[in-house]
């Protein structure tokens, strides 16, 4: 059995029967399906390498889909690859052999540890307890990384080009304490719009205004501000609109036995509402910069 065949599907998208705004969801980190190789390679546990996962995050946005808005989600593990980063952000400390010219070996998140392919999870726990190949690390990327997004953009380009713009909301899930001495609780969600550059302010404000109703604490880009995907795929005066939301897991789930909480259900219904709210922004509001001017 080949590692495609483990993820069978790698991805999916499920797509609405009838589409009702130009909103779509994503789920990059939810995926669970480790690859056989990869266990036996890796120095840790499959409950410990979990850790790193949004676990039930597609589960959590599935609701939308019967409202109206697509959705994406990952089946492979964020460990194995990680879509929300550069395709060649690469720790050359991690490979046996040559990384590509190109690859980015000195971002913040491979000095971390937290590259497209990962070193860590958790806090800092090493996954490997020797090198992996170059190779190994090109193929994930080849077969995994890049369809994920050439489907993800498709998908992004289809909705913008049947409403004249188009939302992407990328959704995570973060632990509820930071592992860090100055541990103090953490918001219930933080929502990242990379400082008001991946999408128009109506954006981030409903977003927000919507979550606070609801009684969650909001903060607005700290400690995420987005990722990759909310930095690459926004762009405002192009009518393309990404804005990161991280949910507190505390929230839904049990941290240590990964078992959903009673909460599960009513934080999934508020995040149908606010789908409805974020389709209800005025298309003027969100079309391209260019065309709002004629």
């Amino acid at each position: 059995m080949t590692v495609s065949d483990e993820f069978d599907p790698p991805y999916d998208v499920i797509e609405p029967e009838h589409w009702r705004g130009p909103v779509v969801f994503n789920s990059p980190h939810s995926g669970s399906v480790y690859p056989r190789a990869f266990l036996m390679s890796a120095r840790l546990d499959h409950a410990t390498l979990r850790r790193s996962e949004d676990s039930f995050v597609d589960e959590l946005i599935a609701g939308v889909v019967p409202r109206g808005y697509p959705m994406m989600r990952a089946h492979f593990p964020r460990c194995y690859v990680d879509v929300n980063r550069e395709p060649y952000e690469l720790d050359p400390r991690m490979f046996d052999g040559r990384l590509p010219s190109f690859a980015n070996t000195r971002s913040m998140r491979v000095a971390g540890g937290l590259g497209t392919v990962a070193r860590v999870v958790g806090d800092a726990q090493e996954i490997y307890d020797q090198r992996i190949s170059v190779d190994d690390a090109l193929r994930r990327i080849e077969s995994l990384y890049k369809p994920y997004h050439r489907t993800l953009r498709k998908l992004f380009t289809k909705v913008h080009a049947d409403f004249g713009a188009a939302v992407l909301i990328d959704c995570h899930s973060m632990p509820s304490a930071s592992g860090s001495r100055d541990d103090r609780p953490r918001s219930d969600v933080v929502i990242g719009d990379r400082y008001g550059t991946s999408c128009v302010a109506a954006v981030a404000e409903v977003t927000e205004q919507v979550l606070r109703s609801f009684g969650y604490s909001v903060s607005r880009n700290k400690p995420y501000a987005g990722g990759f995907i909310t930095e690459h795929y926004g762009n405002p005066s192009a009518g393309l609109h990404a804005i990161q939301i991280e949910l507190n897991r505390a929230l839904y789930m049990d941290e240590r036995t990964h078992e959903r909480l009673a909460g599960f259900r009513r934080l999934a219904s508020h995040l149908e509402v606010l789908a409805d709210r974020i389709a209800e922004i005025p298309l003027e509001e969100l079309r391209p910069y260019r065309a709002a001017a004629e």
